[in-house]
């Protein structure tokens, strides 16, 4: 679906959340934009309306289970349906042995990439399955750590394995409601969240290393064409990532 669908992306106002917006809006969709940051969101609806596109944005803290009820409250409102989700807020957390992690750090990471994407998944999952005609797709946002963890990451590493989980039980709850349910893991986009990647991170050995990154703008592409299969197919998993990364034989 593309022309005339409404999509919402989460984490909109900058990065992976951004490109992919302005990509979906390029193909016809119409856009619920979620942060929290206005200014930002505001900042990539402008962009939107000036190609013609439709944008709503919905300042949101994904964490806060009150927010995000009003937001897909706000969507319901507007457009009357939902037809794809991409599930993209998330957090880094300080890098850190677990035994040093702050335990503020471990409930900021669970609060905002496990419970936060479980509220919107759960309520569009909910909208998805009363509106008529019923169905849409969810696209969550997991991450190479999904698969193999890097140094000192319990936080993201623990809850991007939590993603795959919800996607396979999604993907399998929403059979009977035409609601499909996906996964992009995705390596090193050239966002602000992976800036220190290119001036070098630890690595497994105990090194310290740049790696290479990859444009953002390839993801939004990945993302658009997972949205646009009809809902009698999907991508369950699929890896984006910069060719020469770490990642096969990480470790």
């Amino acid at each position: 679906m593309a022309e005339g669908g409404v999509a919402l992306v989460t984490g909109a106002g900058s990065g992976i959340g951004r490109e992919s917006a302005l990509a979906l809006a390029r193909e016809g969709w119409r856009l619920v934009l979620a942060g929290r940051r206005r200014e930002a969101l505001e900042a990539t609806a402008a962009a939107i309306r000036e190609g013609g596109g439709e944008a709503l944005v919905v300042p949101t803290d994904v964490a806060d289970a009150a927010q995000v009820r009003a937001l897909f409250a706000a969507i319901e409102a507007r457009f009357g349906r939902l037809d794809f989700l991409f599930n993209n807020a998330g957090i880094f957390t300080p890098p850190a042995p677990v035994d040093e992690v702050p335990l503020e750090d471990w409930h900021r990471a669970v609060a905002v990439n496990l419970h936060g994407m479980f509220y919107c998944a759960r309520a569009a999952f909910g909208l998805m399955r009363r509106q008529q005609p019923q169905g849409g797709r969810i696209l969550n946002n997991g991450s190479i750590s999904a698969h193999a963890p890097r140094p000192h990451a319990a936080p993201y590493t623990v809850t991007k394995h939590a993603i795959t989980g919800l996607t396979r039980q999604i993907a399998l709850d929403g059979r009977p409601f035409a609601i499909a349910c996906g996964q992009i893991d995705i390596g090193n986009a050239a966002t602000d969240m992976t800036a220190a990647m290119a001036r070098g991170v630890l690595q497994a050995d105990g090194s310290v290393r740049p790696e290479p990154r990859m444009s953002v703008e390839s993801v939004s592409r990945a993302v658009v064409f997972a949205a646009s299969l009809p809902l009698s197919e999907t991508i369950l998993f699929m890896t984006v990532m910069a060719t020469a990364m770490p990642f096969v034989g990480r470790g």
